[in-house]
């Protein structure tokens, strides 16, 4: 089992990462999915007793992948931030002192459909913004995974997990990703999202993490 694991879809390697990203080291560009930053802030805002500082662990697990693979350019496949009121003061600040400290990184975020309810981040993060899908070389980048003809889609929004089965009546749910000739599916980034189980087909591959280690099911 490995940090990373090496898979080539359409012509292009790219890296699937045990922390729920995707690298493609050719065009030096990170694609991570479903990040719901603020999604505990807004739930506490509901009256919902949720624990505290899941933003600031998530962006510490994005300076982590940001260190060790030195990309130029960030993308988002959508949802980057939850709901309205995602929009609290800390959390907030918590994102702008983390694009600060990567003030020379261009990020892109590919509007999905939280981003929609929840608005867009702050101008001044420095965040371009677009709607699906991106289109980047033999790639369709987009936050909802439907199929575009002459393209491979790489997305999110699925939030993807894959139930291991143990001894006995025990199971296991793990984020995966999800890969097809023509689609690649991205586990949600945020820690504080769930997920969804999917099964599989003859033609598809799946890659769960638990994340520490990413390796494929046989």
């Amino acid at each position: 089992m490995k940090q990373e694991l090496a898979l080539k879809i359409a012509g292009h390697q790219v890296l699937l990462l045990a922390d729920k990203a995707l690298y493609w080291p050719q065009r030096k560009i990170l694609c991570v999915a479903d990040a719901h930053f603020g999604k505990a802030a807004a739930y506490r805002a509901a009256g919902q007793p949720v624990p505290h500082g899941t933003t600031a662990a998530n962006v510490l697990r994005l300076d982590m992948l940001l260190a060790r693979h030195r990309p130029t350019h960030l993308i988002f496949l959508g949802d980057f931030l939850h709901a309205p009121k995602s929009h609290a003061p800390t959390t907030l600040a918590a994102l702008h002192e983390w694009r600060q400290r990567h003030a020379t990184l261009s990020c892109t975020l590919i509007r999905g459909n939280h981003d929609l309810r929840a608005g867009d981040p702050p101008a001044t993060m420095g965040i371009e913004i677009v709607n699906e899908p991106l289109i980047l070389g033999p790639f369709a980048l987009r936050h909802t995974p439907f199929a575009q003809a002459g393209q491979h889609v790489i997305a999110g929004h699925l939030h993807p997990m894959f139930r291991l089965q143990g001894k006995g009546h025990q199971t296991l749910r793990l984020p995966c990703f999800h890969s097809t000739d023509e689609l690649t599916v991205l586990p949600s980034f945020g820690d504080f999202t769930g997920g969804h189980v999917i099964t599989t087909s003859g033609d598809s591959l799946v890659f769960v993490s638990d994340g520490n280690c990413v390796w494929p099911v046989q």
